[in-house]
């Protein structure tokens, strides 16, 4: 993780946001509930539960986690939208907000109006946006649009319109929520593409997504909360797996019907061509992915197979006994199965090993997504993955 060494720019102590959600909603349960306690419907919800932090000026942050993990109630006390139940929220120099869909835009003014508008709500003079207009409606693309009244934009049009006022306001703290997934794959970049300026000129971004790439690709830090709470503060990398590990816990605590199959993968282990433990290999090094199995019952005809994914969830190499041509001995109980890879040619970088499991004779199937994780060193100039030669040597069943 890049350390950065400049002020703080954002300081959260102890921070707590507590929302009443009403149980009777509707009109027709208030008059049925009138006189009664109201206590009995209204429930207490905690968004934001005893946050601490501090953001130096110039990181760049990315606040990750699941849905209604309180990322985007998190990003609205920072910006001042709304006010923590307890603790403090401290934030310094001038800041742009993107936190909701066209936020600051009236629907009935034009595009140009807007931009008006909206640069000074944040707090840019009219000589200011004088200045800037023209590089505002370029980068927003808006082009004859500009004069049309913004409620019969799309919601491309008004997201690619709020970027491009926000970031030419000149801020020192930007924060961004989602919006960078709206618009087409080349605003997408050009957003990315400005954000990467910021960073260079030493400004402070906090950004929440859903992307793993894009906060790899932005953030010098990830920030992952779960229910409130800040569970993982550091490397981006550590964060996203820790986020794919949260999700993948939530997944099995939810009952997922596969945790139930009665064929089903138990654990992975990673080996190297000398049968030893293995969690960081280099590049082009073989690699022998051991995968357990449990059946409940006789199976006389399974497969198992495996896939290796980037970080950001991207499948660079994958295979199974069926594609291997490889008939895998009946299984009553627990077996293992070796799958080798001769040489396997990936980039540096961090890998997770997915397995799977098939009954054949007995439809059936399970996946343990991220059942281990492998670093691969190598040269500074290897990048990108080709084709192993991939065997199976031996199956080993007990009863």
């Amino acid at each position: 993780m890049t350390t950065i060494q400049g002020p703080d720019i954002i300081r959260l102590d102890s921070v707590t946001k507590q929302f009443t959600v009403r149980k009777d909603n509707s009109l027709k349960d208030r008059i049925v509930h009138f006189g009664r306690l109201g206590k009995d419907f209204r429930e207490d919800f905690v968004a934001v539960d005893d946050v601490s932090m501090q953001i130096q000026a110039g990181t760049t942050v990315g606040l990750l986690g699941a849905n209604g993990s309180g990322k985007s109630t998190l990003l609205k006390l920072i910006g001042g939208i709304i006010s923590p139940t307890t603790g403090t929220v401290q934030t310094r120099g001038r800041m742009a907000a993107l936190l909701e869909l066209g936020a600051g835009f009236h629907p009935d003014l034009s595009g140009r109006e807007n931009v008006y508008l909206n640069a000074s709500i944040l707090g840019l003079s009219r000589a200011d946006t004088d200045r800037q207009f023209d590089d505002i409606v370029e980068f927003s693309g808006i082009g004859s649009f500009i004069d049309t009244a913004v409620k019969f934009y799309s919601s491309g049009m008004y997201v690619r319109l709020a970027f491009a006022v926000a970031v030419h306001t000149d801020p020192d703290l930007l924060l961004v929520d989602e919006v960078l997934a709206v618009g087409d794959e080349t605003f997408q970049r050009k957003c990315m593409d400005r954000i990467s300026q910021f960073r260079a000129e030493g400004r402070t971004i906090v950004l929440v997504s859903h992307s793993a790439q894009q906060v790899a690709e932005l953030c010098d830090r990830g920030v992952v909360l779960s229910e409130g709470r800040v569970v993982h503060d550091g490397d981006t990398n550590d964060a996203i797996r820790v986020l794919r590990e949260s999700l993948e816990l939530r997944r099995r605590a939810s009952g997922g019907a596969s945790d139930a199959q009665p064929i089903r993968v138990t654990k992975v282990d990673l080996l190297t061509s000398g049968s030893q433990p293995a969690d960081t290999i280099v590049s082009g090094e073989p690699l022998t992915i051991r995968v357990h199995v449990a059946s409940d019952h006789r199976f006389d005809r399974w497969d198992v197979g495996f896939s290796i994914d980037t970080p950001f969830g991207h499948m660079v190499l994958a295979s199974n006994t069926e594609l291997l041509g490889r008939e895998l001995e009946p299984i009553d109980g627990e077996a293992t199965v070796d799958l080798q890879i001769a040489s396997l040619q990936v980039g540096r970088g961090q890998y997770f090993i997915n397995a799977n499991v098939a009954g054949v004779s007995e439809i059936s199937t399970h996946a343990l997504m991220q059942g281990a994780m492998l670093n691969v060193d190598g040269a500074e100039g290897t990048m990108g993955s080709s084709s192993a030669f991939i065997t199976v040597p031996g199956t080993d069943v007990r009863s």
